[in-house]
């Protein structure tokens, strides 16, 4: 693919990007007209209620899609290069499984010990934080231990094994109502996220995005083998502690604000290597921030059709779900 070819997608990409975002903010139980959107946004807008809602609600939440679709691609871009395997993602290496043992310490451990456990947004955002961040601070510990990476796999994988059984524990010992709001957390959301969450969320997405484009050029260097990238100078070692570290960042932090979102780790870095035709990490960065900024809204606008909105994971799931199965089939 020339040049010229590939700077035309990127331009259709920034296209699509801005155009989905603009309808995200107009979609949803109260259409709002595009004219009366570029007004609010400008600081001219008439109508208090249709600005309430843009500037409160949906602008948060469309901001929070965009981060959300850029983190898990360029997390699970960063694990299939780390594994070369198509089919490894972002919460592989149990970062999702940690994040869901601090929630549902919070949730269901505050019914069985109220005067301990106080559940509230941020207390849920800060356990997950701190469950997610302990699985990530073993995994790189591991990291430093293990010297192949399939090894570094499974230690990632038991991780999130435990993580997950403790969980289960809390359900087995907890009310059905706690169990419940612990399940609706699962499905994912990226309403819950308010303008106070994004001062958080935007400084720990920008650190890990940092760390994954300084990597760029070792990513392309690691697709030939560890033992050729150990003859071209990397530092193995380094080069796996700084690409678990932006992964933990990038599907951690997401995780913990917004749940877990399945699938879009997986398929958006095939879809960028589809688009493009390359391997080379300088392209397909850029293009899985703008692809996965894309589809996650595209999952947010559909799930808004219904009368009672979609969780976010089940949308997501029907268009990452084909694309494994297409990974699959087309390598037999």
């Amino acid at each position: 693919m020339s040049k010229r070819q590939k700077n035309s997608l990127f331009f259709l990409l920034i296209f699509i990007t801005l155009a989905f975002f603009v309808l995200d903010l107009a979609w949803g139980s109260i259409r709002i007209p595009f004219n009366e959107i570029f007004s609010i946004l400008a600081g001219k807008g008439t109508n208090d209620i249709h600005t309430e809602i843009i500037l409160n609600f949906r602008l948060p939440k469309a901001i929070t899609a965009i981060i959300a679709g850029i983190s898990l691609s360029i997390a699970g871009l960063m694990m299939q290069t780390l594994f070369r395997n198509p089919l490894a993602d972002p919460y592989i290496l149990g970062i999702s499984s940690g994040a869901s043992l601090g929630a549902a310490m919070v949730m269901m451990a505050a019914s069985l010990f109220p005067a301990v456990f106080i559940s509230s947004n941020w207390s849920l955002i800060i356990a997950a934080v701190i469950g997610a961040s302990l699985v990530l601070l073993l995994v790189i510990l591991a990291s430093f231990k293990v010297h192949d990476v399939v090894s570094l796999l499974i230690v990632g994988i038991m991780f999130g094994t435990i993580a997950s059984a403790l969980v289960n524990i809390f359900q087995n010992l907890s009310n059905p109502d706690a169990v419940k709001l612990f399940i609706m957390w699962t499905f994912g959301s990226l309403s819950a996220v308010t303008w106070h969450h994004l001062l958080v969320l935007i400084p720990v997405f920008l650190i890990g995005m940092m760390i994954a484009i300084f990597l760029q050029k070792r990513l392309d260097v690691l697709l030939l083998g560890e033992n050729y990238a150990r003859s071209s100078g990397v530092s193995i070692q380094q080069t796996r502690f700084l690409i678990v570290l932006a992964t933990g960042l990038l599907a951690g932090g997401i995780t913990a604000f917004t749940g877990p979102i399945a699938f879009v780790g997986i398929a958006i870095p095939h879809v960028a290597r589809g688009i493009f035709r390359t391997s080379s990490h300088k392209i397909l960065i850029p293009a899985c921030v703008l692809c996965g900024a894309s589809l996650l809204m595209i999952c947010d606008i559909i799930s808004q059709i219904p009368a009672y909105s979609l969780p976010i994971n089940t949308v997501s799931a029907l268009f990452g779900a084909p694309v494994i199965l297409w990974i699959i089939l087309k390598r037999k």
